[in-house]
């Protein structure tokens, strides 16, 4: 693979700030829709196996459901078993239906699911609308394959990479360092840099960075209220989301990036002003989702991993996800598995 230009060496795209790599990985005419995944060549891909070494395995998913009541209006799980007795196929057995939205929980965010705001764009440029998301197996939506939605992963075969853990949660804890998940405490790179010595984590290309933070851990197995209690006042922790963040995530050559956290960043973010912004306003997520084309997976469970990594001396892995093959997919639950 070319060399991979840093955050500022990216050649200038007319009308977009710095960091944007829109064109990077375009080829023979045809507009990129995979982002930093690209970074996850099959010689990447094969050093990444070396980590599976133990034969452990571990979910990385949070229960769909274990939030009570998301955030922002969005739907829960509503989960319907249909009894076979109660239908035409008068049997012993059931069936089932799950409705959710995928923000809900464990999750990848696809790269449109929220854009570069000043452009209204999606990673590369993309121009989309709901009409155009909402698709059927064989709908003539998207059948060049030229919107970065998630179900286009199946083609390279879902993700496969070598997965690094900065337990933040366990620093904070061993150092006596005040954080506090539901009030937009933030991990700083500095922070990251530091547990990452700590555990003898070097980066690589096309690495996926999972961070955490305590978040889920803290709404899991609470009631509703409790859970309203604690974030009613969408102030969340998370990475510092600056341009200076952006930047060393960039060059890092991250393949994606996850986190237990609601939003990886904080919440509410704070602008070059000094004043909190509000969500239309989030940097990282602008950054990463929409110039870089760099996935962003949320609300991952980490404490097993966590736990894992403890007992085992080391914080590097395999890793797999295979996203739900939903076409014009905007998120879905990861099906992400951490293998020693």
């Amino acid at each position: 693979m070319a060399k991979i230009p840093d955050f500022d060496d990216l050649p200038e795209v007319k009308d977009m700030p710095k960091g944007c790599a829109w064109g990077l990985w375009d080829k023979d005419g045809k507009k990129d829709v995979y982002g930093t995944l690209n970074l996850l060549t099959p010689e990447v891909i094969k050093a990444a196996y070396s980590e599976a070494k133990e034969g452990v395995h571990v979910s990385l998913n949070w229960p769909i459901g274990a939030i009570k009541t998301p955030g922002f209006g969005r739907k829960g799980l509503v989960h319907k078993v249909i009894d076979f007795k109660e239908s035409p196929l008068q049997a012993h057995g059931y069936d089932d239906e799950i409705e959710f939205n995928t923000q809900c929980s464990s999750q990848w965010d696809s790269l449109v699911h929220f854009h570069h705001q000043p452009s209204g764009c999606g990673y590369n440029g993309t121009k989309t609308n709901a009409e155009q998301l909402t698709q059927s197996y064989d709908s003539d939506w998207d059948s060049d394959q030229n919107l970065p939605t998630l179900n286009h992963w199946h083609q390279r075969g879902g993700m496969v990479a070598r997965g690094v853990f900065i337990d933040f949660k366990k620093y904070a804890d061993e150092t006596g360092r005040a954080f506090n998940p539901y009030d937009a405490d933030q991990i700083s790179i500095d922070d990251i840099e530091t547990i990452a010595r700590k555990q003898g984590v070097e980066f690589k290309l096309g690495d996926v960075i999972i961070i955490r933070s305590g978040f889920t851990e803290g709404l899991t197995n609470v009631s509703g209220e409790k859970q309203a209690e604690l974030m009613g006042s969408h102030r969340v922790c998370g990475v510092v989301g600056n341009e200076d963040s952006a930047r060393w995530f960039w060059n890092k050559h991250f393949s994606a990036v996850a986190g237990d956290m609601i939003a990886f960043e904080h919440i509410p973010p704070i602008l070059e002003d000094g004043r909190e912004g509000v969500v239309s306003e989030l940097v990282l997520h602008q950054y990463f989702l929409g110039l870089f084309g760099m996935s962003i997976g949320e609300l991952w469970d980490l404490k097993a991993l966590s736990e894992t990594c403890e007992r085992l001396g080391r914080y590097s892995f395999l890793l797999t996800s295979v996203p739900l093959n939903v076409p014009g997919s905007i998120g879905s639950p990861p099906n992400a598995l951490a293998i020693f």
